[in-house]
């Protein structure tokens, strides 16, 4: 089953609710628009219907919500100020409360926090601080998750590969890389991968001495330590992570080199970079980034996406409201 098809199949019979807060932007509202169609979840556009409906250039239909957050009723209003201001525990006050609550991005993730919606879909006329940046103050990272993280799953026919942290952590600490190799086991399970991690570095088994290979292997010892149900082995270079010949050589004793499905990068200049070449030289459609370890989800978009790309990204949102979070 193609990963499309799997991902439809997975929300249909769940129909999730997911808040889109660009309604002025045609690519998120027509890709909303066909997920209400085609009934595989409800959406929520944020912004006034008319102007929703002429970016759509139709009327929208039935299934989709219009929510313009400046007619929002004044007591539904004063709550979620209220809930917002209780949330950030004393950092804000509820005049910076209502100031914050006009970003469209805050008000869809307070819509998350609050459960009229189960997921969030931004950043198409956003950047990733302006949407991460709610979600981290207000639905927050799960127990003994420190920080967020981006994965990518890369397709190419029916390979499926899971790449991370490709999109949010310059410089994560070991602590931080074994939580990202945790989390992405879950993201890969979310698209029906049996994961096998390999955590990446220019050194296999100690060939190369360096303060950054020390980093990698403190990360494997810790992933180890937290889920030692979960295959997972490090350091290793990416030939020996998937060639099994040069696994063969490089890493006999290992049981994940040579077959590895879910590679952690050690920082985000290789992670992005590595996605980047598999995406324009190798020819995989790179699917993300799949924000990791938050409470509810929320989805970050390229700000040079398509209308299908929020689709899909939409329906994985739907997918991880479900489960595998």
């Amino acid at each position: 089953m193609d990963l499309l098809t799997s991902l439809k199949t997975k929300v249909k019979e769940q129909k999730k609710t997911i808040v889109f807060p660009e309604g002025n932007d045609q690519r998120v509202v027509r890709a909303a628009v066909r997920l209400a169609k085609e009934e595989l979840l409800t959406p929520i556009i944020l912004g006034e219907k008319a102007v929703i409906e002429k970016t759509n250039g139709a009327q929208v239909p039935a299934g989709v919500i219009c929510l313009d957050p400046k007619t929002y009723p004044t007591s539904e209003k004063d709550k979620m100020i209220q809930a917002f201001v209780t949330r950030r525990n004393g950092k804000n006050t509820v005049e910076e409360a209502q100031k914050l609550l006009t970003d469209v991005n805050y008000f869809a993730t307070m819509l998350v926090y609050l459960g009229q919606a189960d997921g969030m879909v931004s950043g198409a006329i956003h950047s990733t601080g302006e949407t991460v940046r709610p979600a981290l103050q207000i639905i927050k990272t799960k127990p003994n998750v420190s920080r967020t993280s981006g994965a990518f799953v890369m397709l190419r026919g029916e390979e499926r590969y899971v790449f991370a942290d490709c999109a949010i952590n310059i410089d994560p600490s070991a602590k931080e890389l074994a939580e990202i190799a945790l989390e992405s086991a879950k993201t890969a399970r979310l698209f029906d991968i049996e994961p096998r991690i390999a955590l990446l570095s220019f050194s296999t088994k100690g060939s190369a001495k360096s303060p950054v290979v020390d980093k990698v292997k403190e990360a494997v010892e810790l992933a180890h330590e937290l889920a030692p149900e979960e295959r997972l082995d490090g350091e290793l270079q990416f030939d020996a992570a998937f060639v099994p010949d040069v696994a063969t050589k490089k890493a006999p004793l290992s049981q994940i080199a040579g077959q590895a499905n879910v590679f952690i990068f050690p920082e985000l200049q290789s992670g992005n970079i590595g996605y980047k070449i598999a995406q324009r030289l190798g020819g995989f459609e790179a699917v993300g980034p799949v924000l990791q370890g938050l409470n509810q989800p929320v989805s970050d978009l390229s700000r040079g996406c398509d209308e299908e790309e929020v689709y899909k990204v939409a329906l994985i949102t739907a997918a991880q409201a479900i489960g595998g979070k």
